[in-house]
């Protein structure tokens, strides 16, 4: 029996980092919430076992049932019945199986039937379902949308429908238009209000993921005559109610587990979620948190798979005489695959703390009045969370494609055929960098925390613990390498060119990013060096030539 959490040491290190202890102690209200529920923890430890045992359970699930169902998934896909959705025969196992267990609603409270946990153990599930197949995370892992019901819809909304997420319906999230892709404010399709009340939705949404889901939230424009994003609106679609049917699903490159659809709307009744106007301007930008988040998962279940089956591959193929990982050419591109999957991973579960602090405080604050103290951590936190979301989204996909490629690269000709699983792994890794943001936009949401200094001050905060003697050499790097991109950042500055900036966006971001995963990879080897100390320097050596070269490059074009 395979178990996918059993085997990646990695996963427990992250899971056991010290600032759980304040996440979980927060987000269980001082534990206090075991005089209500039974299977509430009684303290910290105790919450962590749960968290250790249910990610034990999802881990053997996705290795004897959902990566085993993967190659016929893809094959099969899901087709249209009489304008609904049917899923791929295999893929209501894997629902079957989840629901089974327990595992919808992991993040949502327990008076809902959710199991009230930290966003980090939800967020190593959606890497573990992801490494088992990274179309059907998109089926199973856009129950996060239900977290934009729990924070933001009144309480009568929250009692009826976030139970029937922890029950196992699933979920969408309808935004894009085919005249409205990245550019949100363009949405067009039309929320009208009934004499009594009742929410009317006419119109197209186009490329919605897993869009015939039982429950949907959907952007709409609520404000007759408006142009903007202030004229847009939330709404909560029930599937159950009609008045929606699936027009077509798409015929796409990979994912092929994940209906991608194009939806028609017909006078269908919904639900105002939140208040009037700030659809976009609030609710999808809290969205968009939680679904960069969960790209950036699925990229490094994506990026895990790569790297399993070239190593796999590069250690059982042979030729001229010895197996081909014994080639150094073979031996330095399946390293560079771990260092670039352990470099994303580190920042995706630094990412996640963040996001968890801050909304965690937020929900505190909601049950009560914050000290001051409590409202200037959740102000940090989240600047962090929004910093760091764009950058774990848009460099954790690339790598997820380039370590896609390099995994067919390692299997030669062999890795063209559908025979191997690296041939789908391709396919679906290609998305990644695509939706919920292309890394163009996530370029654009980053760039403003290299100029007004964010990057740069979690750098200095990286910069000044304390190293083992084994990482000394990573660190001088490092600090080479920060150089570098201070100085960069100061010629663009200097020149007081918007359009300079924008030229030059990219490169200065992945600067920062490389930087920062330097340094966590370098507080992981030191606090692990059996599982990262490798790692770190193979990526220090890849990360400090990208930084040179776009160093070159600006300096070179303003000097």
């Amino acid at each position: 029996m395979a178990n996918f959490y059993n085997d990646n040491e990695a996963l427990r290190y992250h899971l056991n980092h010290p600032l759980m202890r304040e996440i979980v102690t927060m987000r269980e209200r001082e534990f206090k919430q075991c005089e209500e529920f039974d299977y509430a923890p009684l303290d910290f430890e105790d919450a962590m076992d749960s968290y250790e045992r249910v990610l034990q359970i999802i881990g053997e699930l996705c290795g004897d049932v959902i990566a085993p169902n993967a190659e016929s998934v893809d094959a099969e896909g899901p087709h249209l019945e009489d304008g609904k959705v049917r899923y791929a025969s295999a893929t209501y196992d894997n629902l079957r199986a989840l629901n089974q267990a327990g595992l919808m609603g992991i993040t949502l409270p327990r008076q809902y039937g959710g199991l009230n946990f930290s966003l980090v153990p939800y967020t190593m599930a959606a890497d573990l379902v992801s490494r088992a197949d990274a179309s059907f995370v998109n089926v199973w892992g856009l129950q996060d949308c239900a977290e934009t019901i729990n924070e933001f819809a009144n309480d009568d909304q929250r009692s009826r429908y976030l139970p029937r997420v922890c029950a196992g319906e699933t979920m969408a999230m309808d935004l894009t238009e085919p005249d409205a892709g990245s550019d949100l404010q363009a949405v067009m399709l039309k929320a009208t209000q009934d004499e009594d009340g009742t929410w009317r939705l006419n119109g197209v949404k186009r490329f919605i993921t897993n869009g015939d889901g039982d429950i949907s939230l959907v952007l709409a424009r609520s404000e007759e005559g408006s142009k903007d994003g202030r004229g847009l609106s939330m709404f909560i679609y029930d599937k159950r109610n009609g008045g929606m049917t699936v027009r077509r699903i798409e015929n796409k490159m990979g994912i092929h587990g994940s209906p991608t659809c194009e939806l028609v709307f017909k006078n269908a009744p919904a639900e105002l979620c939140g208040d009037r106007r700030m659809g976009l301007i609030k609710y999808v930008m809290s969205l968009m948190n939680g679904a960069r988040l969960g790209i950036a998962a699925q990229s490094v279940g994506v990026s895990e798979s790569a790297y399993r089956e070239a190593l796999e591959y590069a250690k059982s193929r042979e030729q001229f005489g010895k197996p081909i990982i014994e080639f150094p050419a073979v031996a330095e591109m399946v390293a560079t695959i771990k260092a670039k999957l352990d470099a994303s991973r580190s920042l995706l579960y630094e990412c996640t703390r963040f996001v968890d602090m801050y909304k965690t405080i937020e929900a505190v604050g909601r049950e009560r009045a914050l000290t001051m103290e409590e409202r200037q951590r959740a102000r940090a936190f989240k600047k962090l969370a929004d910093a760091f979301t764009p950058l774990v989204k848009g460099m954790g996909s690339e790598f997820a494609n380039q370590n896609a490629y390099d995994c067919v690269q390692v299997h030669g000709g062999s890795g063209f055929m559908r025979d191997y699983a690296c041939e789908r792994i391709y396919r679906d890794a290609r998305i990644t960098s695509i939706y919920e943001g292309t890394t163009q936009l996530q370029v654009v949401a980053a760039i403003r925390h290299v100029t007004t200094g964010t990057y740069s001050a979690q750098i200095q905060t990286y910069a000044a613990e304390q190293f083992s003697d084994e990482v000394s050499p990573i660190v001088a790097r490092l600090q080479e390498m920060t150089a570098q991109f201070e100085e960069a950042l100061s010629l663009v500055k200097a020149a007081d060119d918007t359009e300079l900036v924008t030229f030059h966006a990219r490169r200065l971001v992945e600067m920062a990013g490389h930087v920062i995963m330097g340094y966590l990879m370098a507080h992981d080897a030191t606090a692990a060096p059996e599982l990262f100390l490798e790692s770190a320097r193979v990526y220090a050596n890849y990360a400090s030539a990208q930084v040179a070269a776009h160093h070159r490059f600006i300096t070179g074009y303003l000097k």
